[in-house]
């Protein structure tokens, strides 16, 4: 695929992955809302931190260095060996579920079982939603490959919906059946998914719709099988998935740092956790920004290969990517921080309530607001870190990693004991800015002594830091006069000026950052795109 064509299917991707991140984020955001009414603020804790984080664990570590070693640029590389190791992940999710089942079972504390009934079921069925989805991650790694946008969107979104519209129901016409409930939900979200990706390429081979160099060609293909004259798998990527296994660890760690934090030492009770992770949800989108860019990033660059090795029309491209792609997480995440900071006991108010907007509520929102900005930034550094490290490399960061999550594990104890949950979201911003730092550090150097300069993505123009500046004070001014106990009226007045000022910082954007815009509309979107699933 040229290099063009590439950064045009991997930005279609992008877009379509961040708009299904915010398609999934509403619909949680709503059926929070739905459920809060029925259900406790404890079992929203239980479901959404205890059980969500089992399941994210047991799919990342079953998952995830698969992934990653099997996205990455080879030389002859046999999708049929792709497709037999992808199949080891299935296997490998039933060992990991089993080990972290009996630890979510028997070792930590179990909720009470009057308040939050069948604790249990919810625990294997939790577990049992990773081993379906491991059934269907052969043809995802293909769809995701292939560049096939849609089915990604197509497969999550439906499930996810499925998942919703049973969650509620249950809820809200039995919710004496209590985990039981979001367990079945669980449980139907795993099979849509799987059952969409099957029939998808079922409905391709029968259609003839590929070429005779797909790797689906029949059905038999779907399934693992022996290779005449090759091994299994291929070795190059089996030793690679040793090294990122190390690594996916330590990252999940980072990840789910706060949350890992409240389920072993149980800082904050199951209540706080359901608040907390309501707030959480909001951060979501860029937290998966790093998953849409590695599917351009890992095919763009030949791994381990010094700036001079690498093909020239590629590094032209991926730094033009980096630097745009930098510049505009940095003026995303400035305009959340600054409107957050002003609209955060609103949003909440509207959202839920005096139960979301009294307490810590919106200072927790408006220090999250800040991690927004540094989760961004680190993702997009990470992933093109990770997709230029050599396996060496990637064998030395886990050290790093270590330390890391030395220092959010300490950090996140310490600040959680002085301010409660907002703790949290400190800490995570302190282990942030590290990663960002060492990223940065590494990008550096490696485009030491040529033309590159990736990095003056971060720089904004003084006329856009500017408006960021005014509208701050605008809106916090806005928020005394007008917000929030002055009735309905005020509060849309208030709504109004935020409004104006998010437009007119906009329209300094677009006059101030002509490259960029220039860039977003010629090269990414001014390609016609081929067909895809």
């Amino acid at each position: 695929m040229e290099g063009r064509d590439l950064l045009a299917g991997a930005a279609r991707a992008a877009t379509y992955n961040m708009a299904l991140q915010l398609c999934i984020r509403v619909m949680t955001f709503l059926l929070n809302g739905v459920v809060l009414r029925y259900i406790s603020r404890e079992m929203l804790g239980v479901v959404n931190v205890r059980l969500t984080l089992l399941y994210t664990t047991t799919l990342f570590i079953a998952t995830e260095s698969f992934d990653q070693a099997c996205l990455s640029k080879i030389d002859r590389k046999d999708w049929r060996q792709v497709v037999n190791q992808m199949w080891l992940t299935f296997p490998m999710s039933i060992l990991v579920c089993g080990l972290f089942g009996c630890i979510w079972m028997f070792v930590l504390e179990r909720p009470d079982s009057e308040s939050i009934p069948y604790y249990g079921v919810g625990v294997v069925c939790f577990c049992l939603n990773t081993v379906i989805t491991t059934l269907a991650r052969p043809h995802f790694i293909v769809g995701q490959c292939h560049l096939f946008s849609r089915l990604r969107v197509a497969s999550v979104a439906l499930s996810e919906f499925v998942r919703c519209v049973v969650a509620a129901f249950l809820v809200i016409y039995f919710p004496q059946w209590g985990l039981i409930g979001f367990s079945i939900a669980q449980v139907s979200c795993a099979v849509t998914y799987s059952v969409i990706y099957y029939a998808t390429f079922y409905l391709m081979i029968k259609t003839e719709d590929t070429d005779s160099s797909f790797v689906f060609q029949s059905v038999r293909d779907f399934f693992p099988k022996i290779l005449p004259n090759k091994s299994f798998v291929d070795w190059r990527l089996a030793s690679l998935t040793g090294s990122f296994f190390k690594q996916s660890i330590f990252k999940q760690l980072l990840t789910e740092g706060e949350k890992y934090i409240m389920t072993v030492f149980g800082v904050l009770n199951f209540g706080d956790q359901g608040f907390y992770d309501i707030i959480d949800n909001t951060g979501v989108v860029f937290r998966e920004l790093d998953d849409s860019l590695q599917y351009f990033f890992y095919p763009a660059l030949l791994r381990g290969f010094p700036l001079q090795s690498q093909p020239p029309d590629s590094i032209d491209l991926v730094t033009s990517v980096l630097q745009h792609l930098l510049k505009t997480v940095t003026l995303i995440g400035c305009i959340i921080f600054v409107f957050g900071q002003s609209y955060a006991f609103l949003a909440l108010d509207l959202y839920g309530g005096s139960l979301l907007s009294s307490g810590a509520g919106p200072l927790l929102l408006r220090w999250y607001c800040l991690y927004v900005l540094v989760l961004a930034v680190n993702g997009i550094t990470e992933c093109f870190y990770f997709a230029i490290m050599s396996k060496e490399e990637i064998d030395r960061y886990n050290h790093k990693m270590l330390i890391f999550s030395a220092i959010l594990l300490v950090s996140s104890l310490f600040l959680t004991h002085l301010f409660g949950s907002v703790g949290f979201v400190l800490a995570n911003c302190i282990n942030m800015a590290f990663r960002i730092l060492h990223s940065i550090y590494f990008i550096r150097n490696y485009y030491k002594g040529s033309g590159y300069r990736p990095l003056q993505g971060f720089l904004l123009s003084y006329s856009v830091l500017g408006a960021l500046v005014t509208a701050y004070c605008t809106t916090r001014l806005s928020e005394v006069y007008f917000c929030c106990g002055y009735g309905n009226l005020y509060r849309l007045a208030h709504i109004s000026v935020g409004g104006l000022c998010l437009l007119c910082v906009l329209v300094t954007i677009a006059f101030s950052e002509r490259e960029l815009i220039h860039f977003v509309r010629t090269q990414l979107w001014g390609r016609k795109i081929g067909k895809t699933a």
